[in-house]
């Protein structure tokens, strides 16, 4: 898989990830501790992203 291939599919799951938190924020009686999960997991992608693109 290609640098820019592997980074455009961190991209999608960091997409996908804030699409979780948005639909779990938005539910009555959202799971703190899920969303917190998820806000970690995006962030770790997100540090992923930054550290392979070219500086």
């Amino acid at each position: 898989m290609s640098l820019a291939a592997h980074i455009a599919e961190l991209s999608e799951k960091h997409r996908i990830l804030e699409t979780k938190i948005q639909e779990e924020l938005s539910r009555p009686g959202s799971d703190a501790a899920q969303i917190s999960k998820l806000k970690k997991e995006k962030l770790r992608i997100k540090d992923q992203m930054i550290k392979l693109r070219p500086h």
